[in-house]
């Protein structure tokens, strides 16, 4: 089943974000297949202020130990995370 983690930023996390970002990039690399797809929200500045991904796991609790491993997690950089199921319709390449 596939699992939505979105995360919020808590306000002032820019550098820590950046500082820890090649830990963050190395784990979601490390996931492999697990992963479907990743990146940042966005603000009005264009500044990265959250984060989305979308794994694949047998459960909400399996997607969000995923998403407490996170480096990004780890480092207190999130001020909110979401765990949601969720369902890829329309231009999934695994689709029939």
């Amino acid at each position: 089943m596939l699992f939505a983690i979105l995360c919020d930023d808590k306000a002032g996390g820019l550098d820590l974000r950046m500082s820890t970002r090649p830990e963050h990039v190395a784990f979601l690399t490390g996931l492999g297949a697990t992963l479907k797809f990743a990146g940042p929200f966005l603000d009005g500045s264009q500044n990265p202020c959250g984060s989305m991904l979308v794994v694949e796991a047998d459960s909400a609790d399996a997607a969000r130990a995923i998403a407490a491993e996170d480096p990004y997690a780890k480092a207190g950089l999130f001020e909110a995370t979401e765990v949601r199921a969720w369902r890829w319709t329309i231009n999934n390449p695994e689709a029939p």
